[in-house]
C-alpha cells in the first residue's frame, strides 16, 4: 500500500482494534522509513490519559515534524496508538479538541517531500469533523470494521489472513473461530497462522474440526475450571477447582468477576428463552434469533447497545453464548438471580475479609450449589 503520495501530506490509519490499526500502520511506517538512517526516524506515542498528556503528544509531534533532517535529508514521524480522537471523557474535554484543531493545522503544512508523516489511531469517533477531513486530505485507511457496529469484520480479516497464509476456511470454522478466540484479532490472527502451519499445505482448507480440536477457548477468565464447573451444578468438582485456584496463587476478584460475567450473560439468555424470542440449540445460539432480537432491544441499551461487555448479551458471537448455555437446559431464572446476589455478598465480604478470599468463594459455592 502506498504511504502519504505526493498529492497527500500524510498516512491516517484508524479503525476499532488497535492491534489491526498498529500493524497496519506499521506497515506504512517501515515503507515510509526505507533507506533512512535512525536519526530520521521518530515514533512518538499517542496513547494518553489526560488532557496534558494530549498537549505534550502533540507537542511532541510538533517539534519532530518541524525538525530539519540531517543534511537535509527526508524524515519519517509515527503518531502512534493515539487515543484521544474517541468519544471518552479526554476525547470531548475542550482542551483536547483545541489541540486536535493545532494537529490539523500542523497537517496542512506538512511537505511530504521533506517529511512522511504516519498516524494511527483507536477507538475513533468517525462523526467528528477532524477525522471526516483527515479522509477528505490524507491517505486514509479504516482497517478491519465492519462498517455497521464498529467492530471487526471478521470475514474481511478472515479473507486477507487467508490470502498471507495461502489457505481457506469454511464459513462454520470462521464463526467457531471467532468465537474461540473471544472477538480478540491478535489472538485471531495468531490462531489463523497456526492452524494454516498445522495443515502445512498450499491451498489446505481450515475446517471446523480443526478449530474445534486444535484452538483453546480464550476469553476474560471465562472459561475458568472454577466456572465451569460452578455453572455444571457440580459442588465437589467446584469446591475442588477453587482449592487449585487459591493453591496456584490467584486472587477471588478475577474470578468471581468471571463467575459475575457469565451469571449476567445467562440471565439475559434465560430471560430471551423463556420469552420464545432466542432459540438454543447444539450448534449454540441461532443467529436469526439474536440478530432480531437485538434490533428490538437496542434502544434498552442506549449508546452502549455496541460495546462489547457481559452487560449486553447481543454484542456477544453465538457460538460463544452456546458454549455459556451448556448442552442441557438453561438454570432457572430465579436461582441465576439469587447468584448475581450472593456474587455481590461475596464481593462484600473480600473487602472486609481480605485474608479469607478461599473461604469466601468456597462458602459461596456451597451456599449456591448445595
Amino acid at each position: 500500500m502506498p504511504v502519504a503520495s505526493k498529492t497527500k501530506r500524510f498516512a491516517f490509519v484508524c479503525g476499532s482494534d488497535d492491534f489491526l490499526v498498529g500493524r497496519e500502520g506499521k506497515k506504512h511506517f517501515d515503507q515510509a522509513a526505507a533507506g533512512l538512517d535512525e536519526f530520521s526516524q521518530e515514533i512518538i506515542n499517542g496513547f494518553v490519559n489526560n488532557v496534558g498528556e494530549v498537549e505534550a503528544a502533540v507537542k511532541r509531534f510538533r517539534e519532530s515534524v518541524q525538525t530539519i533532517g540531517l543534511f537535509g535529508s527526508r524524515r519519517a514521524v509515527w503518531l502512534k496508538d493515539v487515543n484521544f480522537l474517541a468519544d471518552s471523557v479526554t476525547g470531548r474535554a475542550e482542551g483536547t479538541l483545541k489541540q486536535v484543531e493545532d494537529l490539523k493545522e500542523l497537517l496542512q503544512k506538512i511537505d511530504p517531500e521533506e517529511v512522511t508523516v504516519v498516524i494511527t489511531a483507536s477507538p475513533v469517533d468517525r462523526r467528528r469533523s477532524f477525522p471526516k477531513w483527515c479522509e477528505a486530505n490524507g491517505d486514509f485507511e479504516l482497517v478491519g470494521d465492519s462498517g455497521r457496529s464498529g467492530g471487526v469484520n471478521w470475514a474481511t480479516l478472515a479473507e486477507g489472513e487467508c490470502e498471507r497464509w495461502n489457505v481457506k476456511i469454511t464459513e462454520d470454522a470462521l464463526e467457531l473461530l471467532v468465537g474461540k478466540t473471544g472477538g480478540n484479532a491478535r489472538l485471531f490472527t495468531g490462531e489463523m497462522m497456526k492452524l494454516a502451519t498445522y495443515l502445512d499445505t498450499d491451498g489446505a482448507t481450515i475446517e471446523e474440526a480443526d478449530v474445534e480440536s486444535l484452538v483453546p477457548a480464550f476469553g476474560e477468565g471465562d472459561f475458568f475450571e472454577t466456572a465451569e464447573a460452578f455453572f455444571a451444578r457440580d459442588l465437589d468438582w467446584t469446591l475442588e477447582a477453587v482449592r487449585r485456584h487459591f493453591f496456584a496463587g490467584h486472587d477471588a476478584r478475577p474470578l468471581l468477576s468471571s463467575l459475575q460475567n457469565r451469571n449476567r450473560l445467562l440471565i439475559q439468555l434465560s430471560a430471551l428463552q423463556m420469552s420464545g424470542t432466542v432459540s438454543i440449540g447444539p450448534r449454540g445460539v441461532s443467529k436469526t434469533d439474536l440478530a432480531r432480537a437485538a434490533a428490538s432491544c437496542a434502544d434498552l441499551f442506549g449508546e452502549a447497545a455496541n460495546e462489547k461487555s457481559a452487560f449486553n448479551v447481543f454484542t456477544q458471537n453465538p457460538w460463544y453464548l452456546g458454549k455459556l448455555a451448556g448442552p442441557g437446559k438453561l438454570p432457572p431464572l430465579k436461582s441465576l438471580i439469587d447468584h448475581q446476589l450472593e456474587f455481590a455478598r461475596a464481593f462484600e465480604e473480600l473487602i472486609s475479609r481480605p485474608n479469607e478470599q478461599e473461604e469466601i468463594i468456597r462458602t459461596l459455592a456451597i451456599r449456591c450449589l448445595a
